[in-house]
């Protein structure tokens, strides 16, 4: 246990929602795996993480196997994910034994497109209209049921523009956000692949540089990871932006 570790877990309290920036000052010269084990010494059953299955997700997760493994993982399930990451799923979810829950929007793929049509192509107010029904409201419902109010993710700073200058913890309304990984470069990720052993995403090798649903996330060309998602109109999803709804905890 490196000398960092032992310090902070000397001095770090079960943290108040109104202390994020000090709580990531002393996650800062930590370990990943370290930051992941003081978290759940420190804070237990406030914690809850989420994953996508996406390209990167089983880094997050087996960081989460090997150093934090009672923490309840959360998967949104759009309704709408590639065939390709629901195989992921229960691939990963079976070798890292899991404490998956799985959290639907309460409407279902057929009723959401007879209702609204296909939100996805109706421009950045569809899509952030989409990202209300399935993935916000379904995360919102998550922390509210599971009485976690501290959100572990797996979100770097290399991953795009809208990630570069945010904090290894941050409050998103009444909910800590906690990204243990986030100072990562790709080759990090790509190393710790290697060296564990890790399989990848069945759609890795075929130029996607990010994973959302089916119908809004395409191929990158000439590595542009902005324009991917959504016709390039928006990247983030909105599950790490306030939702603007005045009743959720994110």
């Amino acid at each position: 246990m490196s000398a960092a570790l032992l310090t902070t877990m000397a001095v770090l309290k079960p943290v108040p929602q109104t202390q994020s920036a000090s709580l990531s000052a002393s996650l800062t010269p930590l370990r990943a795996g370290e930051r992941l084990r003081l978290l759940y010494d420190q804070l237990g059953d406030r914690l809850v993480a989420s994953t996508s299955f996406g390209l990167q997700a089983a880094v997050m997760l087996h960081l989460i196997h090997e150093h934090a493994p009672k923490i309840p993982v959360v998967f949104i399930d759009t309704g709408f994910l590639f065939p390709e990451t629901y195989q992921y799923m229960e691939q990963l979810t079976s070798e890292l034994n899991l404490d998956l829950r799985i959290y639907q929007p309460t409407v279902s793929a057929a009723r959401l497109q007879a209702l609204w049509g296909k939100l996805w192509e109706n421009g950045k107010d569809g899509a952030d209209h989409y990202g209300q029904i399935t993935k916000i409201e379904p995360m919102n419902r998550a922390l509210r049921e599971t009485g976690a109010d501290v959100w572990i993710s797996g979100l770097r700073r290399s991953q795009s523009q809208t990630r570069v200058d945010r904090p290894f913890v941050e409050q998103q309304k009444k909910t800590v956000k906690v990204y243990p990984i986030l100072d990562w470069a790709d080759a990090q990720v790509d190393l710790y692949f290697h060296q564990n052993g890790l399989p990848r995403h069945p759609l890795a090798d075929e130029g996607y540089v990010t994973m959302g649903d089916w119908h809004s996330t395409r191929p990158a060309e000439n590595g542009d990871a902005q324009a991917t998602r959504f016709n390039g109109e928006k990247y983030e999803c909105g599950l790490h932006l306030d939702s603007g709804t005045p009743d959720f905890q994110i």
